[in-house]
């Protein structure tokens, strides 16, 4: 006796899940993390390697990544040194670039948003101006012969009250 094949059904929530990823907003939202995390590199650089130095330079030379408290009380010379011996420190100034970095990127983030608003209300405008359609173009004319019809001297004919508009 033969052995039929047997199919393999999916579990429903298979599909739902499908229908679900391939929608457009979820993969819009994955490609924005994506470009977010890509960002976030560039960012970082941004203030570790230019905006930190420069503020450091203009507080007097002081080196943030190495602003740190022991809690043990013996003093290190840096912050890479404390972490190697395995005292537990308070990274004050690695929380100042943490700040300093959250502001630049909100910074950069309300700049690209005002800008793709402002072209967005550009392209906006230029959609705006739209031609009128047939409809539209013969009720100016029913409106401009009202108009007319208004201004007409008593002296002329006049349409009975039965058959005027």
């Amino acid at each position: 006796m033969a052995l039929k094949p047997h199919a393999i059904r999916a579990p429903g929530w298979v599909s739902e899940f499908s229908a679900f990823i391939m929608r457009g907003n979820v993969v819009d939202l994955a490609v924005g993390i994506i470009i977010g995390a890509a960002f976030t590199t560039i960012v970082q650089s941004l203030v570790k390697d230019i905006f930190t130095p420069l503020i450091g330079l203009v507080v007097g030379g002081i080196d943030f990544s190495n602003i740190f408290v022991t809690l043990r009380g013996t003093h290190y010379a840096t912050l890479a040194e404390a972490q190697r011996l395995g005292s537990p420190t308070l990274n004050v100034g690695l929380f100042l670039n943490a700040v300093i970095q959250f502001l630049i990127v909100g910074l950069v983030i309300f700049w690209v948003v005002k800008l793709l608003t402002k072209l967005h209300v550009r392209q906006e405008a230029k959609e705006a101006i739209v031609l009128p359609t047939a409809s539209e173009l013969l009720l100016v004319e029913i409106r401009d012969l009202l108009a007319r019809r208004e201004a007409v001297p008593a002296t002329e004919p006049t349409l009975p009250p039965s058959l005027s508009i």
